[in-house]
């Protein structure tokens, strides 16, 4: 059986475009129908402007790198500290990135956890602790 070497610097991201639909099936699954969120005449009048997509939605890109294509499949979250830059809204781009920060002898990583948006604005920036497959 081959084995997986993992080394700082190596990481991976997915790309997303976010829809009102996007925004509306997250409240669904959650219960957060907040109105910044879901209801545009409300959330025009928020300093935003407009709606904007959960924190928590676009976080959870972060995930779905670290399980499918980052390290990827096998991958157990442990934790998350993040924190919310930028506001995401309907129609835009989102990238999340992952790169390894440190790799511990107890089969464990750091990484470093990164959303922009689709002018390569970071929406959130942290770090993730991992156990690797």
């Amino acid at each position: 059986m081959e084995k997986v070497c993992y080394e700082k610097g190596q990481g991976g991201c997915l790309e997303r475009k976010i829809t009102e639909e996007d925004i509306i099936k997250f409240a669904e699954v959650t219960g957060d129908f907040n109105p910044v969120h879901i209801n545009k005449e409300k959330a025009e009048k928020t300093i935003f402007g407009r709606q904007i997509a959960h924190g928590m939605m676009t976080a959870s890109l972060i995930s779905a790198v670290l399980g499918t294509v980052f390290p990827g499949e096998g991958t157990i979250y442990l934790g998350q500290k993040m924190n919310f830059k930028k506001p995401v809204y309907i129609g835009d781009t989102i990238t999340a990135r992952v790169e390894i920060i440190d790799v511990k002898q107890n089969g464990k990583a750091r990484l470093m956890t990164n959303v922009f948006n689709q002018n390569g604005e970071c929406v959130i920036d942290g770090e993730a602790e991992v156990k690797l497959p």
